[in-house]
């Protein structure tokens, strides 16, 4: 699949990109090489294929749930702006209408 400059640069419009138009030539290989890719991936029956959650058939090595770091937070706060209960207050940035 060969995409036209015009479909290269509706692409980057809505993507909300700036593309130089010395660079619209070579996005439209390499994207044309993912979609053909793509679609090379579509043509593979995966009828009998299960989903998998994890590639590999192996149980997670889980740690144990203990604290490792120290609290912070005093000192985290202590260099803040504005605290109030051990909570970090924030300028308000939206208007009310």
């Amino acid at each position: 699949m060969s995409l036209s400059i015009e479909e290269i640069q509706k692409i980057a419009h809505l993507s909300r990109l700036y593309l130089a138009d010395t660079d619209i030539a070579e996005y439209s290989v390499q994207l044309s090489r993912i979609l053909d890719f793509i679609e090379d991936m579509n043509q593979v029956d995966t009828t009998n294929i299960e989903p998998l959650a994890h590639p590999l058939d192996i149980p997670q090595r889980l740690r144990e749930d203990k604290v490792t770091e120290p609290n912070l937070r005093d000192k985290f706060q202590a260099i803040a702006p504005q605290v109030e209960s051990g909570l970090y207050l924030v300028p308000k940035v939206i208007e009310d209408e």
